[in-house]
């Protein structure tokens, strides 16, 4: 997981099922600048963990729940929300974007296809941080939420000695996790993983998922094709 800084945005993550939202979770926590706070199972305990962790600042919400539809919550949330759930009834799509939701993600869909509008919310509310904004300020950080972090923001420098000794040991069909890159590099983990997620970030890197037989899925990176 990330090191959490001041910036890091929590996270509640609401599905029903414990191997989704354990593998939405990996997928919040490999990018650079959130965190999960809390999951939950349904909406009773949606609206639980809210209540008990205010620093919670956006929601990726199910919308199959065992005690009703989440887009009937969406409505009562006083924090930013995406909805990831299997629904492709156009019309729960239109409900939820008049309800607020700020993205509307169609299970199943690629782990990357998460991370860059988790990259994408980081850009809407680095524009959306002044007090005034023109237009084209509100159209950049509307963007950024639809279609993830464009192209234009993201980095252009060279990677650091670090990140470039890790790049190095990636060859075109290498698979790595980061307990193999801190071993390599001579790092530890949480360092590992904060260059790993940087590099992700930037499209060096690409992460997925490997499921064993038990417990938490582990993050496996690839060189960008």
């Amino acid at each position: 997981m990330n090191l959490m800084t001041e910036t890091d945005y929590g996270v509640l993550v609401v599905d029903d099922d414990f191997r989704v939202a354990a593998l939405h979770s990996a997928i919040v926590a490999a990018v650079q600048g959130f965190r999960v706070v809390a999951r939950a199972g349904s909406i009773a305990a949606a609206r639980t963990a809210l209540a008990d962790h205010p620093e919670i600042e956006l929601v990726l919400l199910d919308v199959y729940l065992p005690d009703g539809s989440g887009i009937d919550l969406i409505g009562e949330l006083d924090r930013d929300c995406f909805v990831v759930g299997a629904e492709t009834d156009s019309a729960a799509v239109r409900s939820a974007m008049r309800a607020g939701a700020l993205s509307y993600l169609i299970k199943p869909f690629a782990d990357a296809d998460l991370a860059r509008r988790l990259a994408g919310y980081i850009q809407y509310r680095r524009v959306l941080d002044s007090a005034d904004v023109d237009q084209s300020a509100v159209d950049s950080a509307l963007g950024a939420l639809r279609f993830g972090k464009p192209a234009t923001a993201k980095r252009n420098d060279n990677p650091s000695p670090t990140e470039q000794r890790i790049l190095d040991l990636f060859g075109p069909d290498s698979v790595l996790f980061a307990d193999d890159v801190s071993a390599r590099v001579g790092v530890s983990a949480a360092t590992a993983r904060r260059h790993l997620a940087a590099l992700v970030d930037c499209g060096a890197l690409r992460m997925s998922l490997q499921y064993g037989g038990t417990g938490r899925p582990r993050q496996e990176y690839r060189r960008a094709r």
